[in-house]
């Protein structure tokens, strides 16, 4: 193990650590009042943006299976990281670019915001994904790279249980049902909107838009990108194809 390598494998050990830290005091009751809320929306709205949300990332799935193009992976665990670091800056400074005009435009793009930036995201994690080596032809992948989503985007308690289900992914990816549609979609959009709502409605906010659009985004994907490294860096060291 070369001296990248140790410590990346040190890096992902403090990942893994963090991604199965019990939720703190402020954590749960932060859930406990996003719960609260939620149980005062009817249950038709969340049905309405379930479905939303499912084809929206459906569709992001679907069609980045064919936009994506399928590499061989790199010799060493550096310069496969070297090429994913690039791209996730390079999504980092369009997500800003694009926060920064969609919030300067007031309410009406500052809602266009949300299906662009997951447009971004999702791309960018299948980008990410064709570096590492993984066929996003794959169903299955493209369903790991929906949990690398959740978690970024979820409460600590969902993090805990993502990381668990991705955790010796070939083996339980096996037991995986073949439709999509079995996919647990109202959970998933929950926990996406319960993360992002309030950074996300400060963006709406006139004057200020612009500036916390351009942070938002950029800190999004930052984090996004950081989570996709490690989830790969676990898949690749189950697979024994770097040492842990």
């Amino acid at each position: 193990m070369n001296s990248y390598e140790l410590q990346a494998m040190q890096e992902l050990k403090a990942w893994q650590k963090k991604m199965k830290k019990k939720p703190s005091l402020i954590n749960r009751l932060s859930k406990k009042l996003q719960v609260k809320i939620n149980s005062y929306i009817p249950d038709k709205v969340h049905k309405a943006v379930t479905a939303t949300i499912k084809q929206m990332v459906r569709g992001v799935l679907f069609g980045s299976t064919y936009t994506t193009r399928s590499r061989t992976p790199y010799s060493t665990l550096e310069a496969t990281e070297a090429v994913v670091k690039e791209k996730i800056d390079f999504y980092k400074k369009a997500a800003a670019t694009e926060g920064g005009i969609t919030g300067a435009g007031g309410i009406l793009l500052g809602l266009a915001d949300f299906p662009i930036l997951l447009s971004m995201k999702m791309k960018m994690l299948f980008d990410i994904a064709s570096v590492y080596g993984f066929s996003v032809k794959d169903y299955k992948e493209r369903l790991f790279i929906l949990h690398i989503f959740q978690l970024a985007f979820s409460s600590q308690q969902r993090r805990r249980d993502v990381f668990e289900q991705i955790t010796d992914w070939n083996e339980k990816s096996k037991l995986i049902p073949e439709d999509i549609h079995q996919f647990d979609w109202l959970n998933f959009q929950q926990e996406y909107r319960d993360y992002i709502d309030i950074a996300k409605m400060a963006q709406l906010i006139p004057g200020i838009g612009a500036v916390v659009g351009v942070i938002v985004n950029y800190r999004l994907i930052n984090q996004l990108g950081d989570t996709a490294i490690n989830a790969y860096r676990m898949r690749l060291q189950e697979a024994k194809l770097i040492e842990g």
